[in-house]
């Protein structure tokens, strides 16, 4: 079982080049996808997309990449003649005048937009060489966080689980003695309605309507089985939350055809514990990949 939270960052560097992949995940129904990236690595974008979906199956994740060039031939300068020439014959025609002239070859080159320095082009497949290196190993540590945080939520929902069975058996337990009682109550109030002994044998037909309308026990035996293959699932490795999601749903199916069949207080009561630990697995699995 993988937590849809984590974080992972990892960098490469190599020949004067470093790349830094961050990745922070939080629950969400699908895999969502935000790359805050340099705009001269947008061509990288896809093979981030590409390689993220392969390990990660839902969750939003916030995906920052960073990069720094350190290389001689990172940057181009260059000179634009013309706008040099015309700039310096712009000078001359002024000069004369009382301001003092300090006209030099740097003077003019730092006239705006003589000298332009521009990040050169970058080698391609270098850098998706450092993406892939980087993306791997910020991804390692993202499910590495994402499993230790899977293993306490496992643990939790097996609880939760186990608390659910027991009650579903004191609920069992109970069943028989709420057919007894109302027998018993049926009895009583025909008696004092009639003042007389009542008839046996319309009084076990009611019963018997009764024990049919209130029968719990497929809804007993099939939460016994929902609770199993919820047992099952958490041990395995590959994404479980909709799946779990769907055997919480069948619980609390079950539960509440319980509680509106049951005219039992005790049996009402465990119904109200169950749909208490019912909503704690719900919280859980908005959690879990």
């Amino acid at each position: 079982m993988l937590s849809m939270t984590g974080y992972g960052r990892a960098t490469c560097e190599r020949d004067d080049r470093r790349l830094t992949v961050e990745i922070k995940t939080v629950n969400h129904r699908f895999l969502d996808l935000s790359i805050r990236m340099p705009r001269n690595l947008a061509f990288l974008e896809d093979d981030l997309r590409k390689g993220i979906g392969e390990r990660l199956t839902r969750g939003h994740a916030d995906v920052f990449v960073t990069y720094v060039n350190h290389r001689a031939d990172a940057r181009e300068v260059t000179v634009d003649k013309a706008l040099f020439n015309a700039d310096a014959e712009a000078l001359a025609a002024v000069a004369g005048t009382d301001l003092r002239d300090d006209r030099s070859l740097m003077a003019v080159a730092k006239l705006p937009d003589v000298i332009t320095v521009t990040e050169a082009e970058e080698d391609r497949e270098a850098l998706k060489a450092l993406m892939k290196e980087a993306l791997t190993g910020a991804l390692d540590e993202l499910v590495a966080m994402r499993t230790r945080e899977g293993v306490s939520m496992a643990e939790d929902l097996l609880y939760r689980a186990e608390l659910i069975e027991k009650m579903t058996g004191e609920i069992e337990v109970r069943y028989p003695d709420t057919v007894a009682a109302y027998t018993e109550r049926l009895r009583k109030s025909v008696e004092e309605l009639i003042g007389q002994n009542v008839d046996e044998t319309r009084l076990l037909t009611e019963v018997a309507v009764m024990a049919e309308k209130s029968a719990i026990a497929e809804e007993t035996v099939r939460l016994h089985s929902h609770i199993a293959q919820l047992r099952e699932v958490c041990g395995r490795t590959e994404p479980i939350g909709r799946r779990l999601d769907f055997l919480v749903q069948e619980i609390n199916r079950e539960v509440n055809t319980i509680s509106s069949k049951s005219q039992d207080i005790p049996i009402t009561k465990l119904v109200i514990d169950m749909k208490s630990e019912i909503e704690k697995l719900r919280e859980q699995l908005q959690n879990v990949e």
